[in-house]
């Protein structure tokens, strides 16, 4: 069994829930088959969020991480290349703070890229039904705090383990006027279980050669 930890954040921003969350949980109560999901919710904040992350991985030993968080306005399941090494919130976080312009991690090169076949990640989404894309930008935000904490734990601690972070559009119940892109989240959930089983079955270093880049 292919052990893998999925997370999602609380709600933050005043939402009452956050798609994330929702479908980490479906994914782990439903996992792929040959894989060994656990679900653990992240604190929507700062250097919080990185001390129960790196707990998390720690307590459940996994071979793969793929943590989530919410993208409103994205259309469907974006999944991120790259994080970057500074923190620049232009709202405060579920504990108040609005860090402008700070290192991630001090001294820590520029950025981390995602260990996760990411092109190979898409194309299973989609195969699934679900509208995917690369993400070139994973924001400056929790979400980016979050991925590139992930990959600086695995490049200098965990080298062995493989990780990467997946942005999910709105929920429904978020978008009641259905005036911005919204996806069910067990709809997310179902790709997201696609993406799982091809990352599980793509060996380290490997990934589709296909075109997925983007001209701004």
């Amino acid at each position: 069994m292919t052990r893998v930890l999925i997370t999602g954040f609380a709600p933050f921003g005043g939402e009452r829930v956050n798609p994330s969350w929702q479908a980490a949980s479906l994914v782990a109560a439903e996992p792929p088959a040959g894989l060994d999901v656990t679900a653990v919710e992240l604190p929507c904040a700062f250097g919080t969020s990185l001390d129960a992350l790196r707990d998390a991985v720690l307590a459940h030993a996994p071979d793969l991480v793929l943590c989530l968080g919410q993208a409103g306005g994205r259309a469907g399941v974006t999944v991120e290349r790259v994080a970057v090494n500074v923190d620049d919130a232009r709202i405060p976080d579920n504990e108040g703070r609005q860090p402008v312009d700070e290192p991630v991690v001090p001294d820590g090169p520029a950025a981390h890229f995602s260990t996760l076949p990411v092109k190979a990640c898409v194309a299973a989404l989609r195969a699934a039904g679900v509208p995917a894309a690369v993400s070139n930008t994973a924001g400056t935000f929790v979400c980016n705090h979050v991925a590139y904490g992930l990959g600086h734990l695995l490049a200098t601690e965990l080298p062995h383990v493989r990780g990467g972070f997946a942005h999910v559009p709105w929920a429904p119940e978020q978008v009641p006027d259905g005036t911005a892109p919204s996806l069910p989240p067990a709809t997310v959930a179902h790709g997201l279980r696609a993406l799982l089983a091809t990352a599980a079955s793509t060996p380290a270093g490997h990934d589709l050669h296909v075109t997925e880049g983007a001209t701004h």
